[in-house]
């Protein structure tokens, strides 16, 4: 619709004149008369009318089948160290109800080590024996039974060197065996920072154990009812270990080249997708913000193998891998990366990053560059983003019938139809 920039802000001019106010400049329309003037005017006090991509649907491809979200608003996987011995507990059930409540389409589990040792913090949550499974999937079909219907993704993760590490509020760093930490593995012998222990370099059985743990948590995800998973290939873990050169110094056949650097990663996925038929996606860090690293040319062809092996989507992230990264930070600051992914693999991309307001996820939309948003710690400041974006866009979202009378008055629309008695 032609009209359709029109819920930015118009104001009419003294002679007849309709000038549309976006950003710091405006466009001029033209002379309107008395009926075009009404016409747009109900366009302004109207804005479902105006198309917001942000509440549009949006289809994810699988061998299963689509899966539809209604919005294109996804919560990203935050890391909440809460778990014992890897399995979830209350808190999990409080944190995932609230955030299934959020008014996003898709919701996005913690990090999920595929192994014991895969864990970043002695308190991570697991996916790796029948009790970590039975305790994610109480505490799962719990939480999501005091929801609207919202898609559930899973992040499958294996810590590498940047395992067996401290709370974040206890310092982060590297735990001693004595202090609850354990030997950690990676591709090369290289600690994450200078002074830590080393960790163990992969043998070929390392590498096998840790590809079939990544298939058992894919067969354990499906048993969940989960709909989508996304390997996690970012922040300095394992899978990004052998990806970027700064982490992995191989001489054999999964170090040096390219071609040799993404083969690990690239196995994972496909022993991953042989026994998942839902949607599955990788993160990827797209950069490691530092010279000689990894980097949006080597990013966009692991994106196009990827896409070949049966990617579905590509999660758009960055850095972790070394602390001599310098990141520009900034408002959508990692949204080219995922445009330039998005053109290179013409896969579903997911842009995230420093994006928390409703007119940035829209302005990322309209702009072809990306196809959903994801937020992470922007939901744990506002739970409800998703309601708060729909008032401000003109959108729509599916709320718990107990939440249907607070919406104020002015913002009724944003659940829908629905109506409330009383007597």
């Amino acid at each position: 619709m032609a009209l359709a920039i029109c819920w930015v802000f118009a104001m009419k001019g003294d002679s007849g004149v309709v000038k549309v106010i976006k950003g710091k400049g405006w466009i001029l329309l033209g002379r309107v008369n008395r009926a075009l003037w009404a016409m747009l005017m109900s366009e302004l006090t109207h804005p479902t009318l105006a198309m917001s991509l942000l509440f549009s649907p949006f289809t994810l491809p699988s061998p299963r089948g689509g899966l539809t979200l209604p919005n294109r608003i996804v919560v990203a996987p935050m890391c909440q160290y809460n778990a014992i011995n890897g399995q979830a507990t209350d808190w999990h059930l409080m944190h995932w109800g609230n955030l299934l409540n959020s008014g996003a389409a898709m919701f996005t589990i913690e990090a999920t080590a595929v192994l014991p040792e895969g864990r970043i913090t002695p308190s991570c949550l697991g996916l790796w024996d029948d009790a970590t499974e039975a305790a994610l999937h109480s505490h799962l079909i719990r939480a999501r039974a005091l929801a609207p219907e919202v898609a559930v993704c899973i992040q499958l993760a294996h810590a590498g060197r940047k395992a067996s590490s401290a709370l974040p509020w206890q310092g982060a760093q590297l735990l001693s065996a004595g202090d609850g930490g354990w030997q950690t593995v990676g591709p090369s012998a290289l600690p994450q920072l200078p002074h830590e222990a080393p960790p163990t370099a992969m043998t070929a059985q390392d590498m096998e154990k840790v590809r079939n743990a990544f298939v058992s948590a894919a067969h354990r995800s499906k048993r969940l009812g989960v709909e989508a998973i996304e390997l996690h290939a970012a922040h300095g873990y394992l899978m990004h270990e052998f990806l970027s050169p700064i982490a992995n110094q191989r001489s054999d056949a999964y170090g040096g080249s390219l071609d040799n650097r993404m083969r690990f990663p690239l196995e994972i996925f496909a022993a991953v997708r042989a026994v998942f038929d839902g949607v599955l996606g990788v993160r990827l860090s797209a950069t490691d913000w530092v010279e000689g690293g990894w980097d949006v040319v080597q990013s966009a062809e692991f994106s196009k193998q990827l896409k070949a092996l049966g990617c579905d989507f590509v999660h758009v992230s960055s850095g972790g891998i070394s602390p001599n990264q310098k990141i520009a930070l900034g408002t959508g600051y990692q949204v080219p990366f995922a445009r330039a992914l998005r053109d290179a693999s013409g896969m579903a991309t997911t842009a995230v990053g420093l994006i928390t307001e409703p007119s940035e996820a829209e302005a990322i939309l309209q702009a072809g560059d990306a196809d959903l948003i994801a937020l992470a710690r922007a939901f744990l400041y506002q739970p409800r983003w998703g309601w708060q974006a729909a008032v401000a866009l003109g959108g729509e979202v599916a709320a718990n019938p107990a939440y249907w009378r607070c919406l104020p008055r002015g913002a009724q629309a944003a659940f829908g139809k629905v109506s409330v008695g009383m007597r």
